[in-house]
């Protein structure tokens, strides 16, 4: 490895240690031209996720995007910030488990993880999330999934997972 204080590629690793849960090595170093010490950091270089879009186009997977419509969706409802990030952490869970050996998924695939994810949540960020997502184009496509919702039984209000 190339010495950031002289450019010299000759160094010695002086300590090797297993971080962020063992995805990531921490290796202490010390240069052998000028003795200045630095330390680098290796990690498995995934194959990226690929999003398949309903259109066939392909993208890289992009956890931001689905956080962008989700923040939408809970904009100005009382939702714990940390509520709605663990939301995130397993849509992003779930992608990778669902992309498998191929590092493929589907953008449906994620609508619907998210969709999952904010039903569990607050029932009011889930219908704006589905009317864009199913793209409603008329009230009675609101009122069905009102009634849908209405009628599954899942629990009473004490049980959401709303900031007090």
């Amino acid at each position: 490895m190339k010495c950031p204080h002289c450019g010299s590629p000759d160094d010695k690793v002086l300590e090797s240690r297993s971080v962020n849960e063992g995805t990531t090595i921490r290796r202490r170093r010390e240069c052998l031209s000028c003795g200045y010490r630095f330390t680098s950091y290796e990690r498995i270089q995934e194959k990226p996720i690929v999003v398949v879009k309903k259109n066939g186009h392909k993208e890289p997977f992009n956890i931001d995007k689905v956080s962008r419509g989700i923040q939408i969706a809970t904009d100005k409802r009382s939702i714990d910030p940390e509520i709605i990030d663990q939301c995130l952490r397993n849509i992003e869970d779930e992608v990778a488990a669902l992309a498998g050996a191929k590092h493929q998924v589907t953008s449906v695939q994620i609508g619907d993880l998210a969709m999952r994810e904010l039903y569990k949540v607050d029932d009011v960020a889930y219908i704006r999330f589905a009317s864009v997502y199913r793209k409603f184009d008329n009230v009675g496509q609101f009122i069905e999934e009102i009634k849908e919702l209405s009628s599954t039984n899942r629990g009473t209000e004490s049980k959401r997972k709303k900031k007090v």
